[in-house]
Parts: structure tokens; sequence; C-alpha cells
């Protein structure tokens, strides 16, 4: 997840070494870093930062998508064309390559297996990077808790770990992804063709047969504020809905 430069943290930069870079869908790349950092939370996220030859230095922050402690340490980036840092991991970022990253930070947007569920989660385009880390958490951790992650995208091959998701979902009952695409057509029984307005939300709740102790939203700003809104009118108390949103810089 991108969004504008963050502020100064007092925490230290560590540097950071590219692993590798894979693509995940025509616009979305995952890179793998290796870096000393203490294990974090589900949610988190990383500050990296880029030094030109010239001193010029751009920041930018990422959601971290793997599982606490992890190794090694997977960002997903998305492309914006007009980007400064984002065309950097797409098009010139190698294996090898040496980055000034710090954390994890972030309090309040973070999920342990302790806190318990059920656990629903809502991300759009690239905002699957966190509710990611949560999953793979929840997984790793066994606990016997119900899961419902609805991720959205353009098309069935905008949606970043789909297969991993899929497969996942085969090996673990409690897991429900649902696919939710706007210019596309249905590729999986329970899947949607639509928006996630108040409607969809409260069909996907009812046919999950679960009330969300802990409701978790990332996206773009418009589709955290549809999401929020429809959780609302579906009946989700308002305390337990987090969200995280990001646009603009990339």
């Amino acid at each position: 997840m991108t969004g504008a430069p963050p502020p100064a943290w007092p925490s230290p930069w560590h540097d950071a070494v590219v692993e590798r870079v894979a693509v995940l869908t025509p616009r979305i790349v995952s890179v793998f870093l290796r870096s000393p950092l203490a294990p974090g939370l589900a949610g988190q996220h990383l500050v990296v930062r880029l030094t030109a030859s010239d001193g010029y230095a751009a920041q930018r922050s990422y959601s971290i998508a793997s599982a606490p402690g992890a190794m090694p340490i997977e960002l997903i980036v998305e492309k914006l064309e007009d980007g400064e840092v984002s065309p950097f991991f797409h098009e010139v970022v190698a294996a090898g390559d040496h980055l000034e990253v710090r954390g994890p930070l972030g309090g309040h947007f973070v999920w342990r297996p302790a806190d318990g569920g059920p656990l629903l989660l809502v991300g759009g385009g690239s905002g699957v990077a966190p509710l990611m880390a949560m999953v793979r958490d929840w997984h790793a951790s066994g606990v016997a808790i119900p899961l419902l992650l609805v991720v959205s995208a353009r098309t069935w091959g905008d949606l970043a770990f789909r297969d991993e998701l899929i497969a996942l979902q085969a090996r673990a009952p409690l897991l429900r992804f649902v696919a939710v695409t706007t210019r596309d057509t249905v590729h999986r029984p329970g899947d949607l063709v639509r928006r996630l307005d108040s409607a969809a939300l409260q069909r996907l709740l009812t046919d999950w047969g679960h009330v969300p102790a802990h409701v978790f939203v990332c996206g773009a700003n418009r589709f955290v504020e549809a999401v929020s809104t429809g959780l609302l009118d579906a009946g989700v108390p308002a305390g337990r809905i987090r969200t995280e949103r990001y646009g603009g810089a990339g």
C-alpha cells in the first residue's frame, strides 16, 4: 500500500536487501526484502527510503503483506504512472539492491490472534496487503476463528494473492474468501460482480452467518468510505470497524 510521504520518526533506518521481485498482477509487484527488523504485528507497515546519487531522497509507506516475523518481508507495490517511487519498483529494482527501511510501524490497524473473532477483512486493490498479513498470521496461529476476506478489484486478473487464497480456503474450513470484481464476470460460486454497497455487504454477512467482532477495511479513500458506510447500514457497530486508506503520491 502506498500513501503520501510520511513524517520523520525517531526510530532508526535499517539496511534492507532486495531478495526478489515477483509480478502479482499487471499493476502490482511483490517486493521481498531481508532486513534485521524486529517482528511486528499483522497490519503494520514499513517506511522505505530511496536515495538518488545526487542525494535526493523520497520515502513512502508500504503495508507488510507477510506474516509477522516472516523472512523475507513481503511488500506489494501498485504502479502509479505519475508516481515518483512506484515505477522504480516495477522497472528498475533488482535482486541484490539495497534500500533503507524503518519499522514495523502502526498500532491502530493491527490484529493479533489473541484478539479473537469472528474476523471480517475487506480490501480494495493493493489494500489487500495488510489484510494478507492478518490472514497469514491467522492461519499460522491455528486459532479456531471464522474469517471472511472480501477483496475487490476491477477484473479477475487484478486480484492480488488470488490463487494463494483459493488454495488456502480449500485447506482451512473457517476461511471464506470472496472475490468481488467490477468489470468482469463471475468466476466462482459465491463471488460478486458489482460494487460493494450496503446491499452487497448485507448479503455477504447474511451468507457468512457470523457477527464480526473485528472489522478491517483497507483501500483507496472512496472504497473505504463506501464500505464503511455499507457496514454501518448492515448493522455492524462503528466501534468494531477499523480503516486504513491510501491515495495520492506513489
